[in-house]
């Protein structure tokens, strides 16, 4: 009996300060249900592409994406594969140079076309991945040619050089433009502008599809980091995943901040797998 009182004293004093702590975040899949870490993990290491949908100053975000490549490489060692968007193709030289030991870090960081948040978001990951000997991949597009289809459109890659050709997907690019990710902004500007601006983000999604796809292979996992509206509603980067080989399986998961985070609900068809949920007054990383 003494036992059991002191159980159920701990239980309720465990209970009681749960309570007394804010949450800086909540993990939880479409129906809102909240993740269990090694049973997710388990899941995910099972799945060939995972695409974490990150909001791009989020710290929350970009500490769970170093915190799952970890757990994922525990999982599957060599054969996990990481990769992101923001890395262009053009880059994938110096990555690999320094990710070998043949170039130092101060070459490579001097070089490469990193974002402005790279030391604090996107190192951390880089250099596991050296450490580990882990291939990653750098799949975007060089920014250039999204300008260039920004400007005149898709057709503008038909008089690329072949050199210029091997960063970008496949020609021609299909384009959907019923797409809703693509849709919402066709009214982005005049109708002229609208278009390219659509085709600009569809190819970056082609592209990096495409070299997720080059640098996958049965067994591997292939965790890709990108802002959430390239792989939110199951398009993007899904819709050209799938059309190139519609049996992978994929699993993705979007950040979204919300003023409450213990009383959700989810009026919307699931916009992804499983939801990374914020406070929005969470600090930012810029």
């Amino acid at each position: 009996m003494k036992s059991l009182w002191l159980f159920f004293s701990f239980f309720l004093l465990a209970t009681i300060l749960n309570g007394q702590y804010k949450k800086a975040y909540r993990l939880v899949d479409q129906n809102g249900r909240d993740v269990q870490w090694n049973q997710w993990i388990d899941d995910l290491s099972r799945q060939d592409i995972v695409l974490f949908g990150e909001l791009h100053n989020n710290p929350i975000a970009h500490w769970l994406e170093f915190e799952l490549v970890k757990a994922l490489y525990q999982k599957k060692g060599k054969q996990l594969v990481v990769g992101a968007e923001m890395f262009e193709r053009d880059d994938q030289l110096l990555i690999d140079e320094y990710l070998s030991g043949l170039i130092k870090q101060k070459n490579f960081e001097e070089e490469a076309k990193l974002w402005n948040n790279y030391q604090t978001d996107y190192k951390p990951i880089l250099e596991f991945a050296k450490e580990k000997g882990i291939l990653f991949v750098a799949t975007n597009v060089p920014r250039r040619y999204a300008a260039l289809v920004h400007s005149k459109g898709l057709a503008a890659l038909d008089i690329l050089s072949a050199d210029a050709k091997l960063h970008i997907a496949p020609l021609p690019i299909e384009f959907d433009s019923t797409l809703g990710c693509y849709k919402n902004m066709l009214n982005m500007g005049s109708h002229k502008t609208g278009i390219t601006f659509a085709q600009a983000q569809a190819v970056k999604d082609a592209t990096m599809a495409h070299f997720i796809l080059k640098n996958w292979n049965p067994g591997i996992t292939f965790f890709h980091i990108n802002g959430a509206y390239h792989s939110d509603n199951f398009e993007g980067i899904v819709w050209y995943l799938k059309r190139k080989q519609p049996n992978l399986k994929i699993v993705t998961l979007t950040t979204v901040e919300m003023e409450e985070i213990e009383n959700i609900s989810f009026k919307e068809l699931p916009r992804a797998n499983f939801y990374l949920i914020v406070p929005t007054s969470m600090t930012k990383t810029y």
